[in-house]
């Protein structure tokens, strides 16, 4: 039976991570995203549910304690801000390349550098283009609401397993810090070895007769051997870019322009499109959900509806390239952002519609 929470959008991944029968938490505190860390000591889910939860000395020693739980068939999980995630960039590159699945968090801060503790968007390129080296690819879901922040560890966890991957969710710190209510679900068991043994045979379950020797490892010395690991990924890839590809469509029915934006953004262009629909100019929004897989084809079917597109983002410009490659330049689309922690308002968001796309033609 669901229950209602008001909880933060940290605390909220926590809770998710408790009741979802996680096996473990190894994490390391930085602002904005160390409330995830507070609640999971609060709660202390190791004595009823079982779930390790440890403060690593490190962002490089968190990921690897991921990396062996994960070898082992576990479910698993970090989480991190800008900074502490760039750190983890090896482990996440060692972990696709072994084909492991995980869950990481990252709340965004402005940067670049240290930057700034306020919510940014400027971290897009590192989730969905691949932050560390190798050719591979984070699965990367974009929450815009605490309850997604609790939704998606699950939907984040099943992705992972099912695609053996690193998942992100990369959300910032306005999702993170703001309160709102939440229907949490009702503890689910964690698995038993038994069950990781019957579905996961290529993890590491100790001896067992009935199981071939399994090496976890993303090393290959053999250039023909690691072309071969390298087919199998990219492979694996486009049948998740042809299968995961998940949005919402928010007045898009009748809509002769559209906002493209994720989590924060989202939001934000929302009471945009109230803004603008006032003034007589019908606005929808496209809201990726995935942001890799990009949501390519809902994109290049708007390209053929509307007179122009506006991706917002607080960041410099990093999504536009993805909605230019996905319109093939079919339509008319820009980028606006605010950067370095400055959250843009609805007005500012219309305003750059009206200057950048809509111009001076005649409503």
């Amino acid at each position: 039976m669901k229950e209602l929470r008001l909880m933060k959008g940290n605390e909220a991944v926590a809770e998710a991570a408790i009741r979802y029968g996680v096996d473990g938490y190894f994490g390391y505190p930085i602002t904005p995203q160390s409330e995830i860390l507070e609640h999971l000591m609060l709660e202390k889910p190791y004595e009823t549910t079982g779930m390790v939860v440890l403060q690593a000395e490190s962002e490089v020693a968190s990921i690897n304690m991921v990396y062996g739980g994960a070898a082992c068939g576990k479910k698993v999980m970090t989480s991190s801000s800008s900074p502490g995630i760039s750190l983890k960039q090896e482990g996440l590159s060692y972990m696709a390349g072994a084909e492991l699945p995980c869950v990481v968090v990252n709340v965004v801060r402005g940067g670049p550098g240290l930057g700034t503790i306020q919510p940014s968007q400027a971290d897009y390129f590192q989730a969905t283009k691949g932050g560390g080296h190798g050719d591979y690819r984070l699965i990367t879901l974009a929450p815009a609401s605490v309850q997604e922040m609790y939704d998606f560890v699950s939907l984040g966890f099943d992705l992972a397993f099912k695609y053996r991957n690193p998942v992100m969710l990369l959300t910032d710190g306005l999702i993170g810090q703001v309160m709102e209510k939440v229907l949490v679900d009702d503890y689910k068991p964690r698995w038993t070895d038994e069950y990781i043994k019957q579905n996961f045979p290529w993890a590491t379950t100790g001896k067992n007769p009935n199981q071939p020797h399994v090496i976890v490892t993303s090393l290959q010395l053999a250039s023909t051997e690691q072309e071969k690991v390298n087919l199998r990924i990219q492979a694996k890839y486009r049948v998740c870019e042809k299968e995961e590809q998940r949005y919402e469509l928010i007045n898009c029915e009748d809509a002769e322009y559209v906002f493209v934006a994720y989590g924060s953004s989202a939001r934000i262009c929302q009471k945009s499109i109230e803004l603008g629909r006032a003034k007589g100019i019908k606005v929808g929004l496209i809201r990726p959900i995935t942001l890799y897989p990009f949501p390519t084809k809902i994109l290049f079917e708007m390209a053929s509806k509307v007179k122009g597109m506006l991706s917002v983002e607080m960041n410099a410009g990093q999504m536009i390239e993805d909605v230019l490659l996905a319109t093939k330049h079919k339509v008319k689309a820009e980028h606006f952002g605010r950067f370095g922690g400055i959250i843009p308002t609805p007005q500012e968001v219309l305003d750059a519609l009206e200057t950048k796309i809509i111009g001076g033609q005649s409503l």
